[in-house]
């Protein structure tokens, strides 16, 4: 009896080593140790790396929406049937009938929709503040998985509702893998080779929309990407840990450093200092040298910056879905497209370019992009600006211009062929290959690289060079997303706003 009456203290000892709130700095680290999910931190972590203007929590924000994706994902596939035939009606039922369904289908739309923005935002607060460089260029293509798989992961969840919107933006991607048969058409030779043919094949077991195609993108969404995006996200967090946290400038050895409108003192280490650890290895490593000066512990001070960062997502979370529906148009009808039928949000910028060249703009120019963003880390290899907003004193100028070179550039193509078109209006015989090469989303890439090169040139930096292509790409990407999203109506004709639609 006296065991039974002490089972709630002996099992919550179990399951929780100390037993008791730590009241130590020994306690707090050994908190650290015997928890799973502390002991991907560090037990001490530097005051920089808790400043919300570094980061502004946003990793964690997007490791918070796609928790919020998991749990409603789960609770939603209780009643979602991945047929044809019922999908469209599981979906109404979910949001019509089934108690707090509608709510938890808002919430697994919009904590998708937050994740794919933070990730983004994620990605572009790393580079500005050069945290790619030495010994993170690892982490970073990590990173650039981890947004890749973001994508596929919102993409292949577009489908299942069945509805005319998720129909007709299946079938602009699905156009958008065929697009290399562009090349091949003009080049004649499809009969032999046809990547395109087999890559929309490959993401829809047939030639079209179908149920072949609603399976596969089911258990890629539910089972497949979720699996690879976890075990990709337990890497990136290692990696985090092992390259010691985030990027933050080096403090000099002794004396005092100044940051944050702050003078702090900094360890003083001793030339001659060096290590044991049980006759297996010795020797002088760079953590030796470091003293715990401007670090606090990780419990409980880390762990409150996160918990708030999460309870924040998720109060946005659910205010957005709260006040706004997920959308769900009418059933599937392939006999009836979509005008316009426009790709989910994040790949507006995408369809602006598909207009003009489906190859070129569909695969050619994001695999240009991905690779070049790739190689950032290992063409800028000069120490320097990691772990601030641009760092060194000569980045944020050249921002700037690149941004204001960025918006004249693409604003004016973009009205230059609404006022007078492009090859195909002035030469309607002309030959495909011609519209491949030369369009107006090949044009903003060779002029965004001359961008660079000239920056290059006049700067003699490949940090400055990076920034200035980064942020050309940054800006053209959103205002392609913001003409596709506001100004393109029927026929991909351009209004100035959706009142302006023809009535049908």
């Amino acid at each position: 009896m006296h065991n039974l009456a002490a089972l709630p203290h002996t099992v919550k000892d179990a399951c929780f080593r100390l037993g008791k709130v730590p009241e130590s700095e020994r306690e707090e680290s050994q908190a650290t140790f015997h928890n799973l999910f502390l002991h991907i931190h560090s037990v001490r972590v530097h005051l920089r790396s808790l400043s919300p203007t570094l980061t502004f929590g946003l990793g964690l924000m997007a490791t918070s929406s796609f928790v919020l994706t998991v749990i409603t994902g789960v609770l939603l596939m209780v009643y979602y049937k991945p047929s044809t035939d019922l999908a469209y009606q599981s979906i109404k039922d979910i949001h019509f009938t089934v108690s707090t369904g509608r709510f938890i289908r808002n919430i697994h739309r919009w904590a998708a929709q937050v994740m794919v923005l933070v990730v983004l935002l994620h990605m572009a607060r790393v580079f500005f503040t050069a945290s790619y460089k030495k010994p993170r260029e690892f982490n970073w293509l990590v990173g650039l998985g981890l947004l890749v798989f973001t994508l596929a992961l919102s993409f292949t969840g577009y489908l299942l509702p069945w509805d005319q919107l998720a129909y007709w933006a299946i079938t602009i991607g699905s156009n958008i893998a065929n697009s290399p048969r562009e090349l091949t058409d003009a080049i004649g030779i499809t009969k032999w080779l046809d990547p395109g043919g087999f890559q929309k094949r490959l993401l829809l077991g047939a030639n079209f929309v179908g149920q072949d195609a609603l399976i596969r993108f089911y258990v890629l969404h539910v089972f497949v990407l979720p699996v690879a995006l976890v075990g990709l996200l337990g890497v990136h967090f290692w990696r985090i840990r092992k390259d010691g946290g985030l990027a933050k400038p080096e403090d000099p050895m002794g004396g005092l450093a100044e940051w944050g409108g702050e003078r702090r003192p900094v360890f003083q280490p001793l030339a001659t200092k060096t290590y044991g650890l049980m006759a297996l290895v010795k020797g002088k490593r760079p953590t030796v040298n470091r003293g715990p000066e401007n670090t606090v512990m990780s419990w409980p001070h880390l762990f409150w910056a996160e918990l708030s960062v999460f309870m924040v997502t998720v109060a946005t979370t659910l205010v957005l879905a709260f006040y706004s529906d997920a959308p769900l148009k009418e059933l599937a009808n392939p006999a009836i497209p979509e005008n316009p039928a426009k790709a989910p949000w994040y790949f507006l910028g995408i369809q602006e370019l598909v207009s003009y060249s489906a190859f070129t703009g569909g695969l050619l120019i994001p695999l240009v992009v991905v690779l070049g963003l790739g190689l950032i880390p290992f063409l800028d290899r000069r120490p320097g600006g990691e772990g601030e907003w641009f760092g060194t004193p000569r980045e944020k100028p050249v921002f700037w211009q690149s941004v204001l070179f960025s918006v004249a550039v693409t604003v004016g193509m973009v009205a230059f062929t609404v006022n007078f078109g492009w090859l195909r209006n002035w030469f309607p015989s002309i030959h495909q290959l011609w519209i491949i090469a030369i369009n107006p989303g090949s044009l903003l890439v060779l002029i965004f690289a001359a961008w660079s090169l000239w920056v290059l040139r006049r700067r003699d930096s490949v940090r400055l060079a990076a920034v200035a292509l980064f942020t050309c790409f940054l800006v053209g990407f959103t205002l392609l997303t913001y003409f596709a999203t506001v100004h393109r109506g029927p026929n991909w004709h351009f209004y100035w706003w959706p009142t302006q639609w023809p009535l049908h």
